[in-house]
C-alpha cells in the first residue's frame, strides 16, 4: 500500500525485516557534507531508554558507544535524536530506534548524494505563489536536529535564488512572475565552534492571479475536538478531507508516531478514497478495538500530507463520558409519586366535588334517551322510629330535586295511574325510572314497607339502581331493627343519611352524595327561587 511519510514529500513502501514489526521506513536524503538529525518517533515511559543501531557497514550499538567512538563516526546520540554532523556515503544504510523492545521499532534508510544536481532533484519543494499577493517561502524543517540537542545551537537561515549571487529575501510583498525560479535555503548550526550546514531547494511557481488552485483541506474533525468515549467501548473516528491531488494522502498518528493499518493492533487505522472528476474525498477512520486508560492519555492527529501545499493537522481529545446521575432520576421519581399520592388522596377525599363540579361546569346532562321516562321514583318505606321524613321533608326534598338540579321524578300519589294493582303500578314506574330512592318516613304515606318484600325479587332481578336513604337514628339502630327486605336492599344500593335540618341547604353533604350516586338529570335545571323554612322562618334561596 502507498503511503506519505512526514519528513519528506514522496511516498515509500512499509518494509519488514526478519523478526521485525516495523511501523515505517523513512526514506532520509542529505547531500554529501551536510548535518542530517534522525527523530525517533517512539515514545517511551518512564526512564525507558531509545536504542540505535546503525546498519551501515556493520550492525553497530550506537547508544552504548563511548562518545569518543561517536565523535570517530562523526555522530551525535542524545536521548531521540541521532544527529550526523558531516555525513559521507560511509553514512549511507538503514538505521533503527527502539526501546529495548524488538517488536516496536521505528526504521530509517539514509541516502547520501555527492553531487548537488543529484540532491535537488530528489529533494525539490515545490511551492506556489499567485501575482500581486503577498508570498512568503519558507524552509523547510525536516531532518533537523532538536532544539534541547546539547552545545548545538540554530545560526539561522540563508535564501540564495539560482542564477544570482547575492542572498534574497524569503518574503514577497506582491509576487510577481520575474519572481519565479529556484531557491536554495540554507540552516546552519554551530557545534563547538564549527559551523554546519544542511540545504533545502524550493521551487517557486508564480501563477496570474485568475488561476488560483484550490487547496486541500481536512473538513472533519474540527482542531481538539472533543470525543466523548466509555472505557471498553469500540470506538471509530473518521477524518475527513477533501484532496485535489492523487499524491494528497490523509493518516493518523499518535503523538510522534504514525498508526498502523494492521487490523490485529489495538489502535488502527482504515482508509477509503472516493474519486470524481475534480475533487478526492478520503476518509481515515482511526479504530479503537477497546478504548484504554492510556488511549485516553494519548493525543491523536490527523495529518494531510501534501505536496503542493503546506501540510495541516486536526487533533482529537479522548475525553470519558461522564458516569450517569440518578440523583435527579430519583428526585424525579419521588416528586412524581408524591404528586401521585397526593392526587390520589384529593381525588379520594374530593371524588364527589369533583364529579359534581365537572357536571354542573360542563353541562354533563344526557342529551341521548335511554328509553326511561323519569331519573328517579322516590318510594317512601315506614321508618321503625320517628324519625324519617315528614311530610314537609319529602316536599322539600322532592322541590330540590326538581327545580334546583333538574331531575325528573315520579311520585307515587302524583305519577301512578289508577286501575292497576298497587305492585304493578309501582313497578311500572320502577321499570320507567333509572333510580329507585327509598325514602324513611313516619308515618307510612305511600304503598308501605310490606310491598318491598313483594318487590324485591323484581328489583334484584332487573338490576335496578338503588339509592338508600337512612336517618341518624336508623344507623344507630341495631341492624335486626329493619325489615329483612329493606336490609337486603340496603345491602344492595348506595346509602345517604339525612340528618334533619343539617341536610336541608342544598349545599349540604347529603345533597352531594345523593346527586352523585344518582344519574346526570335528562336536563339543565331551572333557576327559581324556593321557600326554605327553618325552625318557623321562612327564606328565598336562589336556586
Amino acid at each position: 500500500m502507498m503511503v506519505k511519510v512526514l519528513l519528506v514529500p514522496l511516498s515509500v513502501l512499509l518494509v519488514s525485516l526478519t523478526g521485525v514489526c516495523s511501523l515505517r521506513t523513512r526514506q532520509i536524503y542529505v547531500n554529501a557534507g551536510e548535518m542530517v538529525a534522525l527523530q525517533c518517533p517512539l515514545r517511551g515511559h518512564g526512564d525507558a531508554k531509545r536504542i540505535w543501531t546503525s546498519y551501515t557497514t556493520k550492525e553497530m550499538d550506537l547508544t552504548n558507544m563511548s562518545s569518543a567512538e561517536l565523535r570517530q563516526n562523526g555522530v551525535l546520540v542524545h536521548e531521540r535524536n541521532l544527529v550526523i554532523l558531516s555525513t559521507s556515503v560511509n553514512h549511507q544504510g538503514n538505521y533503527s530506534c527502539s526501546l529495548g523492545n524488538a517488536s516496536s521499532q521505528s526504521w530509517f534508510r539514509l541516502t547520501v548524494y555527492t553531487t548537488q544536481r543529484e540532491y535537488e532533484e530528489r529533494t525539490k519543494y515545490p511551492v506556489t505563489c499567485y501575482t500581486q499577493e503577498s508570498c512568503t517561502l519558507h524552509c523547510p524543517d525536516v531532518n533537523m536536529p532538536a532544539v534541547n540537542t546539547p552545545d548545538i545551537t540554530s545560526s539561522g537561515i540563508i535564501w540564495n535564488k539560482e542564477g544570482e549571487s547575492l542572498p534574497r529575501d524569503s518574503h514577497f510583498s506582491s509576487a510577481e512572475e520575474n519572481d519565479h525560479g529556484v531557491y536554495t535555503c540554507t540552516r546552519s548550526y554551530l557545534y563547538h565552534g564549527q559551523i554546519y550546514n544542511m540545504t533545502f531547494t524550493v521551487e517557486l511557481d508564480v501563477r496570474p492571479k485568475a488561476e488560483s488552485e484550490k487547496s486541500s483541506v481536512i473538513i472533519s474533525p474540527r482542531n481538539f475536538e472533543k470525543c466523548h468515549v466509555d472505557l471498553g467501548s469500540t470506538v471509530v473516528i473518521d477524518c475527513k478531507a477533501v484532496l485535489y491531488s492523487d499524491f494528497d494522502e490523509v493518516f493518523w498518528l499518535s503523538g510522534n508516531s504514525f498508526v498502523g493499518t494492521n487490523n490485529n493492533l489495538p489502535v488502527f487505522y482504515n482508509y477509503t478514497k472516493e474519486k470524481n472528476t475534480e475533487e478526492i474525498k478520503m476518509t481515515a477512520s482511526l479504530v479503537f478495538k477497546q478504548v484504554s486508560e492510556k488511549d485516553l492519555s494519548e493525543n491523536y492527529t490527523c495529518k494531510l500530507d501534501t505536496d503542493h501545499q503546506y501540510s495541516s493537522f486536526v487533533t482529537i481529545i479522548l475525553v470519558r463520558k461522564p458516569r450517569p446521575s440518578y440523583v435527579s432520576l430519583a428526585v424525579g421519581i419521588v416528586c412524581m409519586m408524591a404528586v401521585m399520592v397526593v392526587s390520589v388522596v384529593i381525588y379520594v377525599k374530593f371524588k364527589i366535588d369533583i364529579i359534581l363540579f365537572l357536571r354542573d361546569t360542563l353541562g354533563c346532562h344526557r342529551s341521548t334517551s335511554d328509553g326511561k321516562s323519569y331519573d328517579a321514583f322516590l318510594m317512601c318505606y315506614k321508618s321503625d322510629t320517628d324519625a324519617g321524613l315528614n311530610a314537609y321533608d319529602r316536599n322539600w326534598l322532592n322541590s330540590v330535586l326538581e327545580d334546583r338540579f333538574g331531575y325528573s321524578l315520579c311520585l307515587y300519589d302524583r305519577d301512578v295511574l289508577p286501575g292497576n294493582t298497587v305492585a304493578e303500578a309501582v313497578l311500572d314506574c320502577i321499570e320507567r325510572s333509572r333510580t329507585v330512592v327509598l325514602v324513611p318516613t313516619s308515618p307510612d304515606p305511600g304503598p308501605g314497607s310490606g310491598l318491598l318484600s313483594a318487590i324485591h325479587a323484581a328489583l334484584v332481578e332487573r338490576q335496578t339502581r338503588l339509592v338508600f336513604i337512612k336517618t341518624e337514628t336508623t344507623e344507630e339502630s341495631k341492624s335486626g331493627s329493619l325489615p329483612e327486605a329493606l336490609q337486603l336492599l340496603a345491602k344492595a344500593g348506595e346509602c345517604v343519611t339525612w340528618r334533619g335540618l343539617r341536610s336541608m341547604p342544598p349545599s349540604s353533604s347529603f345533597w352531594k352524595q345523593l346527586r352523585y350516586y344518582l344519574p346526570a338529570p335528562q336536563h339543565a335545571p331551572k333557576i327559581k327561587l324556593l321557600p326554605q323554612t327553618v325552625k318557623g322562618v321562612t327564606s328565598w334561596e336562589n336556586v
